[in-house]
């Protein structure tokens, strides 16, 4: 106790000499409102309904996007999508809105949506028909399309790319660009051209206020990774009035967890992406409110006078990306796209931040504000990301940043015991005082010491760790899932952490030869539809795969896959060998990849890129000692689309 109080004592001396920080300075105000100034915010039809649209599924979303608080959170502009019009045009040449679909015509729809204080917005294709082939395309219509959709008082228009006869992109889009600057009415103009032609580099020429820099988003996690990783590099072209377009938002689609979707959400927001909303906005859960009202990352999204964020640092399963914001600030996310928790460390000179003694920290996810010297650290869970706005700041009135972190192996066997650690560090000017600190063990697993102690001071710049033993008593279940919560003082008042990790339990494969196609994956990632066994990818729905097929050769076993993949089997160490013979599937015309195989994240073996209908490359792999086995493909640098993949005969011998 006489630790406690002397510590006590120093602290509150210290803080009663610091002085009250100056507020940040506000950032200047815009220059003059021009169109699409500001990413643009919206919400948009196709990544939830599809083709199965109507008015009154538009009416009952605006209603929804005013209700939810969407609109006044930003969220400007309702889209329609694909399918909204009749198969043919009517005998003047002009579009007819869908008789069954949209029986009031888009003009009423737009009043309405303009009722509530939104936007309307648009599709069509820079093509004869629209990718859907439910509807006419703009080609050689563009004037009478733009007139009519400035008639029916449209402030949106989404331009893809399909059925486009080959012609030059250029001049396909900056026809309709002429088209909709001739109506006299201000529409924001997004090119859906795919990234095909770097559209980065002439979409601002062509009228354009955003552009889509890759193939279609899916609702999975390898598909928004693969979609980030296409945006590295592009930020130099990125700023007002001037968006890249990653595409749409998958928030709420029940496709990925609510981590892997905060990280999205962050991402993008971080990027300057247009935020689309593509979920049923009128029953959203939650945690997907959460995420899409997120006020803080909302401004950085929206913030005018920085610059696009961009990847500043990869360690492979852990990246740091950061964004200057315009009032001197930065902004950091975190990221975790790993199996496994990790710790993960940065700093405000890594953000690009100068100089100075102290930083104001706020986390964007909770709202919580500490102070830190510069170092900035989180616990991250897998698939996902800790996300921080960071000002210089001197002395600011707040408690040191404190991180509680857990580290357990990610595979556990449940015949052996394992090793975790907790870890609670100080990155702050002033102590952690008086902690008392719990692990919660899961049912079926003993410790061998007590799960409680106590913690009577860490310093600034030191941590405290502790590990403990678990054994197998009666484990259950497929995951052992580890909780532990810390309570401290500090001059600012008490704090508490808490700090959450999985192990997945595991089992090595039996002795002997084992297809793969047979076999338990611990973990599976994949582009465009599930994972399949025996079969090729399909690209949709589980079972929709045919009989593999590559460079004319069928084969009758193995995994079939879309890029971006990655497909995990834990070994604990009792294999020696993988083979397989790997190829682009023949059910589609085009596609290049590259297959990768990893033992423990070491590359063992691997193609160079594989297109259509080349033969099948044989693979083979020495496994002695591997704990996990990987099996990745990535696209071939020509985009993911048509990237159907095939593991075929892909064997292990254990």
């Amino acid at each position: 106790m006489r630790r406690f109080a002397a510590a006590l004592v120093v602290a509150t001396a210290a803080a009663t000499a610091f002085t009250a920080p100056a507020l940040a300075t506000p950032a200047p105000e815009p220059p003059g409102k021009t169109l699409g100034a500001s990413p643009p915010m919206a919400w948009n039809s196709w990544n939830k309904f599809g083709c199965d649209i109507n008015e009154q599924l538009i009416r009952e979303t605006a209603d929804a996007m005013v209700g939810s608080g969407l609109r006044d959170a930003g969220y400007q502009y309702l889209n329609l999508d694909d399918c909204w019009a009749e198969s043919d045009r009517d005998a003047a040449g002009k579009l007819v809105p869908s008789a069954k679909h949209f029986p009031s015509g888009i003009k009423a729809l737009a009043d309405y949506v303009h009722g509530k204080g939104l936007k309307l917005g648009i599709y069509t294709s820079a093509g004869t028909r629209t990718c859907a082939d439910t509807m006419p395309g703009a080609l050689d219509h563009e004037k009478d399309d733009a007139q009519s959709f400035a008639d029916w008082g449209v402030d949106y228009l989404k331009y893809d790319n399909c059925n486009n006869q080959g012609r030059p992109a250029t001049e396909r889009y900056k026809a309709m660009g002429d088209a909709l600057k001739a109506t006299g009415r201000p529409i924001v103009y997004a090119l859906c051209e795919w990234g095909e032609n770097k559209p980065w580099e002439w979409g601002r020429d062509v009228g354009a206020q955003l552009w889509r820099t890759t193939g279609d988003i899916s609702d999975n996690w390898a598909s928004m990774t693969g979609i980030l990783d296409k945006q590295v590099g592009l930020e130099a072209y990125s700023g007002p009035s001037a968006w890249n377009d990653p595409d749409m938002l998958e928030v709420g689609n029940g496709g990925m967890t609510t981590d892997e979707y905060r990280a999205h959400f962050a991402l993008w927001a971080l990027m300057n992406a247009p935020l689309i909303a593509g979920n049923d906005v009128r029953s959203m859960d939650d945690a997907t409110k959460k995420i899409l009202l997120n006020k803080d990352l909302i401004a950085v999204d929206q913030d005018w006078g920085g610059k696009q964020g961009h990847k500043v640092r990869d360690d492979g399963d852990t990246e740091v990306w950061a964004k200057p914001m315009s009032d001197g600030s930065a902004a950091m996310v975190l990221f975790n796209r790993g199996s496994a928790a990790a710790t993960m460390t940065s700093s405000a000179a890594e953000a690009g931040l100068g100089q100075s003694p102290d930083y104001r920290l706020r986390d964007l996810f909770s709202g919580a504000e500490s102070e830190t010297t510069g170092t900035i650290r989180a616990a991250v869970p897998p698939h996902g990301a800790a996300v921080y706005r960071v000002w210089p700041q001197r002395f600011p009135l707040a408690a040191p940043h404190g991180t509680l972190s857990l580290r357990a192996p990610e595979f556990a066997d449940k015949t052996r015991p394992f090793t975790t650690t907790l870890t609670l560090a100080n990155d702050g000017r002033t102590p952690l005082l008086a902690g008392s600190v719990r692990l919660a063990v899961p049912e079926g697993w003993a410790a061998d010491a007590s799960t409680e102690a106590f913690v009577p001071v860490v310093a600034p710049g030191k941590s405290w760790q502790r590990s403990w033993t678990l054994r197998p008593k009666a484990p259950a279940g497929e995951k052992i899932a580890l909780s532990a919560k810390t309570r401290y003082a500090t001059v600012w008042g008490d704090r508490e952490l808490t700090a959450t990790t999985t192990s997945t339990v595991a089992t090595a494969p039996s002795p002997g030869i084992t297809a793969l196609s047979k076999a338990a994956w611990v973990s599976a990632e994949n582009g465009y539809g599930p994972v399949e066994r025996g079969t090729s990818n399909g690209e949709d729905k589980a079972g929709d795969g045919h009989r593999m097929v590559i460079g004319g050769t069928a084969y009758d076993d193995g995994l079939g896959v879309h890029a971006p993949s990655r497909v995990r089997f834990y070994l604990g160490g009792k294999c020696t060998s993988f083979s397989s013979a790997a190829g682009v599937d023949m059910e589609k015309a085009k596609g290049s990849v590259a297959f990768g195989v990893l033992g423990d994240g070491k590359r063992l073996a691997g193609t160079g890129v594989l297109r259509a209908g080349q033969p099948a490359q044989a693979l083979e792999a020495d496994l002695a000692g591997v704990q996990v086995l990987e099996l990745a493909v990535t696209d071939g640098g020509d985009g993911v689309d048509s990237d159907h993949a095939d593991w075929a005969n892909a064997r292990i011998t254990c």
